[in-house]
């Protein structure tokens, strides 16, 4: 499965192959499959994890009486690693999966639900709450041509700015009258979090209490591998980090699992390995300071309004390889750092009242309007 996902992303010509031969079957299928009104097919990162906006909206579901006569599918790629309360997992790109999606009323996603084909019927309602404010450039705005294929656009796009809609709606083909502009349920429970529950995730954790908490979360470059295929991992000498920083400051570190495999941390008691960790939202909310690079975690992280540094060691290369949306160097509440050396003087001369304020100003560009955006899937299925 996975070399075959290695080809459709790769080789042009089994792309073409693959889509023209799969959207006829399916697209004929679907004159036999009957649309029923009460069931639901879920997805998170193209069947990748149970996570994210998607998750937030099952749960409330879960937990609501209007939702109780409905049947819930969740696709993955891998079925058996995950646990459902409630509902009906799918195999991705088994026949029951394309069944299921024909099938559903609803598709609820923050990704994509047609594995690159073009197939949903006119009577399902496709909600996209996709993943995140692009910092990095998407869809038809990247450098890749199979990013230029169009899928079906979604009934109902979720958003928490003017910005999303904007730089979405280009990117992705959308039209912006498609766009909610209600923020993303995945973010809701970040806007009211208590000490109390800080100290229970730090306890479930084991986190030391009596040093502050910095995350260091870089994201994926899909072109950075080495000759044997490899992701090559961040510049990061752990020795100076604690060094420097362990006197006051723990890290918790979370990557994309194949940074994670190179770079190899393991937890000393200074830094602790969270990058399979199912809740990314903890871990957010029981950090002091947030050191990331090009993803929009930041954007999340700026809800709390807390210190935000952004390591790009790679910027000219990145801007050029992926292309980014904004001049982090002048947006980001801090800027850049393209040295280690830079950053940890920044953290270690970090002022929180100021940095409070920078993060605050950040937030209201793009933060517009959110908090409530779980319960607005019940304006969408009346």
């Amino acid at each position: 499965m996975n070399r075959l996902k290695v080809l459709l992303k790769n080789n042009k010509l089994f792309f073409y192959l693959y889509r023209f031969t799969f959207n006829i079957i399916f697209n004929l299928l679907k004159l036999f499959v009957k649309v029923h009104d009460n069931v639901i097919l879920f997805n998170c990162y193209g069947g990748q994890k149970f996570d994210d906006s998607t998750r937030a909206i099952y749960e409330y579901m879960i937990h609501n009486k209007k939702y109780e006569n409905y049947k819930i599918y969740w696709s993955f790629d891998e079925p058996n690693k995950f646990i459902l309360e409630k509902g009906e997992k799918v195999r991705n790109n088994s026949i029951k999966y394309f069944i299921v999606a024909l099938q559903s009323k609803y598709w609820i996603t923050n990704s994509g639900i047609e594995r690159g084909l073009k197939f949903k019927n006119k009577k399902t309602i496709y909600i996209n709450t996709w993943h995140g404010t692009p910092l990095k450039k998407i869809g038809r705005d990247q450098n890749n041509d199979l990013c230029r294929f169009e899928t079906t656009k979604p009934d109902v796009m979720y958003a928490q700015s003017n910005y999303d809609i904007k730089t979405i709606s280009k990117a992705l083909g959308i039209e912006k009258n498609k766009f909610a502009l209600v923020g993303l349920p995945r973010n809701d429970e970040l806007f009211n979090v208590s000490e109390n529950e800080i100290e229970k995730i730090k306890d479930k954790l084991k986190i030391p209490k009596d040093k502050k908490v910095i995350l260091y979360a870089p994201t994926f470059r899909e072109y950075n591998r080495d000759k044997d295929g490899c992701i090559i991992a961040p510049p990061v000498d752990i020795n100076k980090w604690k060094d420097k920083l362990s006197n006051k400051y723990i890290v918790l570190f979370r990557a994309h699992y194949e940074i994670n495999k190179v770079i190899g941390i393991e937890n000393d008691g200074f830094i602790f390995n969270y990058s399979d960790y199912d809740s990314i939202n903890e871990l957010l909310k029981i950090s002091d300071i947030l050191i990331s690079d090009y993803s929009s975690i930041m954007i999340d992280y700026s809800i709390l309004g807390r210190p935000i540094y952004c390591y790009a060691y790679d910027y000219e290369e990145y801007e050029k390889n992926r292309g980014l949306y904004i001049d982090i160097k002048n947006e980001l509440p801090n800027g850049i750092c393209i040295t280690e050396d830079e950053l940890l003087e920044q953290i270690i001369n970090c002022d929180i009242e100021t940095q409070k304020e920078k993060t605050i100003k950040f937030a209201k560009k793009f933060i517009q309007n959110s908090g409530n955006a779980t319960k607005y899937i019940d304006q969408i299925i009346k």
